[in-house]
């Protein structure tokens, strides 16, 4: 019952990915005007110029903002990546206990393998 769980989760999250796309492709089409914006912001000398890519900083910023289908699409991907650790299980040797002697003989097995 918990894998029809996951694979219906993940199966749904899938579909809100796939429906998303053109959203995300603009949220990081706008990201990178964004980020375009800033860095010759930083860099350029003039008032003008300042100005200028501030504007465009804005409006990159902007179209970001008001990209809201794309979030939707984010925390799909964040659940898509979650179904498929839980799928794959998590492994138990990155849980560190304060107990020394589970920590060496954990890494002591990996040694020997």
């Amino acid at each position: 019952m918990k894998k029809f769980g996951l694979a219906a989760l993940g199966i749904t999250a899938a579909i809100v990915v796939l429906v998303n796309l053109g959203s995300l492709l603009a949220l990081a089409l706008s990201a990178l005007i964004t980020y375009a914006g800033f860095h010759y912001f930083r860099k350029s000398q003039s008032t003008f110029k300042k100005v200028f890519w501030g504007g465009v900083m804005l409006v990159g910023l902007l179209s970001a903002v008001s990209n809201v289908p794309a979030f939707f699409g984010i925390i799909a991907i964040i659940g898509v990546l979650y179904v498929w650790q839980k799928w794959k299980g998590v492994d138990n040797d990155s849980i560190v206990s304060d107990d020394p002697f589970v920590n060496f003989e954990r890494q002591w097995n990996k040694i020997t393998k």
